[in-house]
């Protein structure tokens, strides 16, 4: 209101066609100062949205050969089993010749990001090892993983398959000698 009554006050010596062009003036400025709020708007949403479309497409690209990794797996767990099977001498040029294919295959995965996942001896992380029994052992510290059932991979930084491991845990006759001794 007091806004009002100033400009009337400044305008008061104008004549009527130049205070309509002036008060067109500042509408038109009001409109600018409305467009160009948007427009900045506008322009951020699009570069979040090109930002977003640039890191699925990088995603995407990344783990794009994920579903037929996954596949490859378990020929690569029979290639590994029927090495462990072939301890026969008759067998041994065999042998030798899945060896030769399971490396060259695991040295071609390497190459599109696939790694192993260590398990043997290392503490059970449930992030990236699936414990499928809890085996009794006075040797190794309690939830270390002492049997390795399947091999896990990893797909740069995603697993692709967790470690299937045989965990320790303490003997029966330790738990009750520590429970004794408190």
């Amino acid at each position: 209101m007091e806004e009002k009554e100033e400009k009337k006050e400044e305008l008061s010596g104008i004549s009527e066609p130049e205070v309509e062009k002036i008060e067109e003036v500042e509408i038109l400025r009001k409109d600018l100062a409305d467009l160009k709020n948007k427009y900045v708007r506008l322009y951020a949403d699009f570069e979040n949205y090109r930002k977003m479309v640039a890191k699925e497409k990088e995603e995407m690209l990344k783990y794009s050969n994920e579903e037929l990794i996954k596949e490859i797996l378990p020929v690569m767990d029979h290639l590994e089993l029927a090495l462990q099977h072939s301890s026969h001498e008759a067998n041994r040029a065999l042998a030798e010749g899945v060896e030769l294919t399971l490396k060259e295959m695991r040295a071609t995965l390497e190459k599109f990001g696939l790694s192993i996942i260590s398990a043997l001896g290392k503490p059970f992380d449930p992030s990236v090892h699936h414990a499928m029994a809890q085996i009794e052992s006075e040797e190794a510290e309690n939830n270390t993983v002492i049997t390795e059932f399947r091999k896990g991979y990893m797909l740069r930084d995603r697993v692709l398959r967790p470690s299937l491991v045989g965990v320790s845990k303490k003997s029966t006759e330790e738990i009750k000698n520590n429970i004794e001794e408190e």
